[in-house]
C-alpha cells in the first residue's frame, strides 16, 4: 500500500511539473505571437493610406462612404455567421456611452481620411499618433490625475506637434494638419468611453459609426453636387480599405490585446506611425520634409517614452492603448 501511495504521489508530481512546464511554455509562446499580431495590426492599418491616396477621383467624403460600406458588409456577415445580426442597430441602442463612442470614432475617421487626402501621409500619421497623450487628458474626467510623467509626455508631444506643423507652414496643408490632430481627439474620446467599462463588448461600434458615416457623407456628397458612385477603381480602393485592411487590422489588434499588456500594446501599434511615411515614400513618391520627420520623432519619443516609463514604474493604468489609426 505504501509503495502504491508513493508511486501515485510521484506520478502526481510528474503531472504537476509537466503542467508547470506547459504553462511556462504558453506564457512564453503566446505573448510572442500576440506581440507579432500587435505589430502587424499597425502595418496593416498603415496600408490604408496608400488606398486613400490612390483613389484620386474621389474626395474624402466619397471615399468614406465606400470604405464604410466595406466595413459594414464584413461585420454584418461575421455577425450572421456568429448568429449575432444587427450590429449597426445594437451600436445605437446600447446606451449613451456607446453612442458617444460611435461619435468619437466617427470624428476620428472622417478627420483622418480628410487629412490623408489633403496633407502628406507622414503629417497625418504623426499628428494622429498623439491619441494616447490626448487620452490621458480625457482620463481626468474619469477621476485620474495627471502625474508628473504624464505632464512631461504631453509637453514633449505638443512640442513635436508644433515642430511638425511649423515645417509645413509654406505647403498650404494646415487644414489637413488640423484634421489629423482632430482625429487623435476623436480616438481619445472613444478610448475614454472604453475606460468606463473595459469588460463590455464594444465591437458594435465598428458597424455603428460606419452606418452614421454613410448617411452623413452621402448628404455632404450630394450637397456638393458630386456623385455617390465614383469610378469603379476608386470604389474598389475604398471598399478593400474597409473590408480588408480595417477589419483585418482590428481583429489582429483585438486578439493581441487579450494577451499583451496595455503599455506594450501602445508601443507595438506605433508601427502604423513608422510605416505610413514609408509607404508614402516607396509607393506614392511622397517625401516628408525634414522638420516633419523631426516633429514625428519627438512625438514618437513622447508616446513610447511614456509607455516605457509606466511599464518600468508599474503605473500603466493612466496610459491608454487605443488604435491611433482609422480602424474603428
Amino acid at each position: 500500500m505504501t509503495i502504491g501511495v508513493i508511486a501515485t504521489t510521484d506520478n502526481l508530481d510528474c503531472v504537476m511539473r509537466a503542467e508547470q512546464i506547459d504553462e511556462q511554455y504558453e506564457h512564453v509562446r503566446l505573448p510572442v505571437v500576440a506581440s507579432l499580431l500587435a505589430l502587424g495590426s499597425g502595418i496593416v492599418w498603415s496600408l490604408g493610406i496608400v488606398n486613400a491616396r490612390k483613389a484620386i477621383h474621389t474626395d474624402a467624403f466619397q471615399y468614406l462612404i465606400w470604405r464604410s460600406v466595406g466595413v459594414i458588409v464584413v461585420i454584418e456577415a461575421i455577425g450572421l455567421w456568429r448568429r449575432q445580426p444587427g450590429r449597426m442597430l445594437l451600436a445605437w441602442r446600447s446606451g449613451r456611452v456607446m453612442a458617444i463612442a460611435n461619435l468619437g470614432i466617427f470624428l476620428a475617421s472622417i478627420a483622418f481620411v480628410y487629412a490623408v487626402k489633403t496633407t502628406t501621409p507622414a503629417n497625418a500619421a504623426f499628428l494622429s499618433s498623439l491619441t494616447p497623450l490626448v487620452a490621458m487628458v480625457f482620463a481626468t474626467f474619469l477621476g485620474e490625475r495627471l502625474t508628473r510623467s504624464t505632464i512631461i509626455a504631453l509637453a514633449v508631444g505638443i512640442a513635436g506637434l508644433f515642430v511638425t506643423v511649423f515645417g509645413d507652414l509654406d505647403a498650404g496643408n494646415m487644414k489637413g494638419n488640423v484634421a489629423a490632430f482632430a482625429s487623435s481627439v476623436g480616438f481619445a474620446l472613444y478610448a475614454t468611453c472604453v475606460r468606463t467599462d473595459q469588460r463590455r463588448d464594444w465591437s458594435p461600434v465598428l458597424a455603428g459609426y460606419c452606418a452614421l458615416m454613410v448617411v452623413v457623407c452621402s448628404i455632404i456628397t450630394l450637397a456638393n453636387g458630386r456623385e455617390l458612385f465614383p469610378p469603379a477603381a476608386d470604389i474598389g480602393y475604398a471598399f478593400v480599405h474597409g473590408a480588408v485592411l480595417i477589419v483585418a487590422g482590428t481583429l489582429m489588434f483585438n486578439e493581441a490585446s487579450k494577451h499583451v499588456p496595455t503599455v506594450p500594446m501602445t508601443v507595438f501599434t506605433q508601427t502604423e506611425m513608422a510605416f505610413a511615411p514609408l509607404w508614402g515614400i516607396m509607393l506614392l513618391d511622397l517625401h516628408p520634409k525634414g522638420w516633419t520627420l523631426v516633429g514625428g520623432a519627438i512625438i514618437f519619443a513622447a508616446v513610447v517614452g511614456k509607455a516605457a516609463f509606466d511599464s518600468t514604474h508599474g503605473v500603466p493604468r493612466d496610459f491608454v492603448a487605443v488604435p491611433d489609426v482609422p480602424l474603428l
